[in-house]
């Protein structure tokens, strides 16, 4: 039998009714040439035993005996995967019927590309957006393209930083080569700083506005709980330290400094001021770690550092808004 040209992979945990809803929308992919891939992370509330994967005959489980995190979850099914692309899908996601086959659509459309963003809308308020592809401020601060504005303003197809990982699509040898995600950051960012490396690599990502989702958005561990708060803080210092060469880094610092301090005081008197100043504590401790050591980092940057600063975002208004940061494709002769 031949291998299957999509892997998909789904980490769960303790998903609950989300987790079924996930794996019925494979069920009813118009593209079947895949397998399916769920890793549970030590679940408590039953659902991994409770879930029917019978619609799926090449669906297996894998179940860890402790809770490794997003980053090291996906990392240990992409080293068991057999497909050519590795895609991932959170458990709180429901994929249009159409979404693997519009994702190898653009990948046909574009062979030199190694990484493809999905459209994300709001599951509970389609209305809204929940992501384009992730944006990445030059100071060092990402977010969700589009997260929260209006579905109308869904851009065109076109090049964004980085692949959000509720819906991400990778060269599953690519993916490998890079040793993954940074297992360090257990989860939140470990996205954005694998698309930083792939940008250092050369890699632009591909945003396929008709391979679409449908995300709760944290509906799992909750966007504003303090578990979120933490890794986000702690994650997104230690993706900028880790990634940014030094010719932009020193430069940008200052304002990276400013807008850190900003996000802090604004947080002031609210429940996310102590998991936030927590995580720049922790993520401070060990930014030397994240500068030095050699794994999931790129030692040999490729593509030079204007051109890789060009493909960040320079819009200060575009980061207050958390609205889409798509690049274009260009016009012949452009």
């Amino acid at each position: 039998m031949n291998p299957p040209l999509i892997s998909v992979v789904i980490v769960n945990y303790n998903g609950g009714a989300f987790l079924q809803q996930a794996i019925d929308s494979m069920s009813r992919q118009t593209f079947r040439n895949f397998e399916l891939i769920l890793v549970d992370n030590a679940s408590t509330d039953g659902s991994a035993q409770n879930i029917d994967l019978t619609t799926l005959p090449s669906a297996r489980l894998i179940e860890n005996h402790e809770n490794r995190g997003f980053a090291a979850a996906n990392n240990q099914a992409a080293e068991l995967c057999s497909g050519k692309w590795l895609v991932l899908l959170n458990p709180d996601c429901v994929a249009d019927p159409g979404w693997l086959a519009a994702l190898l659509d653009a990948a046909d459309n574009h062979p030199d590309c190694v990484n493809f963003a999905s459209a994300q809308y709001q599951l509970s308020d389609p209305s809204r957006l929940d992501g384009a592809g992730d944006a990445y401020f030059v100071c060092g601060i990402p977010w969700r393209g589009g997260f929260g504005r209006p579905a109308g303003e869904l851009p065109e197809n076109g090049w964004c930083f980085s692949a959000c990982g509720a819906g991400a699509m990778y060269d599953a040898e690519t993916f490998r080569s890079l040793a993954g995600f940074d297992e360090r950051f257990f989860c939140y960012c470990e996205d954005v700083d694998l698309g930083f490396r792939l940008q250092q690599l050369g890699h632009d990502c591909r945003f396929v506005s008709d391979a679409v989702i449908h995300h709760a958005g944290s509906g799992i561990s909750g966007r504003t709980s303090p578990f979120s708060i933490y890794y986000g803080t702690r994650n997104r210092l230690w993706t900028y330290v880790k990634n940014m060469p030094a010719a932009a880094f020193w430069p940008t610092l200052p304002g990276h400094i400013f807008l850190s301090l900003y996000l802090l005081v604004r947080s002031s008197f609210t429940p996310r001021f102590k998991p936030m100043l927590k995580g720049y504590r922790d993520g401070l401790q060990l930014v030397r770690e994240m500068r030095s050591s050699e794994r999931w980092r790129v030692q040999h940057q490729s593509l030079p550092t204007r051109k890789l600063v060009g493909r960040m975002c320079w819009n200060p208004a575009k980061l207050s808004g958390r609205k889409a940061d798509v690049r274009p494709d260009k016009l012949p002769g452009e």
